[in-house]
């Protein structure tokens, strides 16, 4: 019987569905930070479109790594078929190893209208989005923290003329996705100008927002 209950409960964690929620906001704003706290606290596992992406151009022998390099260097988005691509592999290979672990913090995704339609042609019977995560920071504070960053990240966009363009591209592709979710009721805002701990506070505060919705 036991037997029994194990292979129908592994046939069933092979067809659940990934529970997403999206996480947003300015460079700078602090959410691989505060997702570190959540992963801490609660069951999700963090996936950063940003750190797979880096990842993927350091790879040895990588087809993307040069293409991935010069969009990140331009403060540029990456075209989404490769940003979806490896967090599906990512969620996959999270899944396989642990049937428990289906829930994720995506964290940078999705940036732009296109990385949106993208998400939804490819993912959308694949995995159930519930809402935005949103760390609203001004302008000012974010490029401090980037500029700060940079003198121990070895990060090459952790520069003034390469974050005042991630900053126009956030505000001019990233903020109208945030508002057309807000649009929909599935925005649940954080005010990241304030210390980390204030910010990790507020999270861990609603955290019955993240696990019931």
């Amino acid at each position: 019987v036991s037997r029994g209950a194990q292979s129908l409960l592994y046939r069933l964690s092979l067809t659940m569905k990934p529970q997403v929620v999206f996480v947003l906001g300015g460079p700078g704003a602090g959410k691989g930070t505060q997702c570190s706290k959540i992963v801490e606290n609660y069951s999700y596992t963090h996936l950063s479109a940003g750190d797979l992406l880096r990842a993927e151009r350091a790879r040895e022998g990588s087809e993307f790594g040069q293409l991935i390099d010069n969009y990140i260097k331009e403060g540029r988005i990456v075209p989404v078929e490769i940003t979806i691509n490896l967090l599906r592999k990512a969620m996959e290979e999270t899944m396989k190893k642990d049937d428990k672990k289906f829930r994720f913090l995506i964290d940078g995704f999705p940036r732009n209208e296109d990385n949106l339609t993208g998400w939804n042609t490819v993912m959308v019977d694949k995995a159930d989005v519930k809402f935005v995560l949103f760390f609203d920071c001004s302008n000012e504070v974010c490029i401090d923290r980037c500029l700060e960053r940079g003198k121990s990240s070895g990060r090459t966009d952790d520069n003034r003329e390469s974050l005042e363009k991630r900053i126009q591209t956030y505000l001019q592709s990233t903020r109208p996705i945030i508002e057309l979710y807000e649009k929909h009721g599935k925005v649940r805002t954080v005010d990241a100008s304030r210390s980390v701990d204030k910010s990790v506070a507020q999270v861990l505060e609603n955290h019955e927002t993240v696990q019931n919705s």
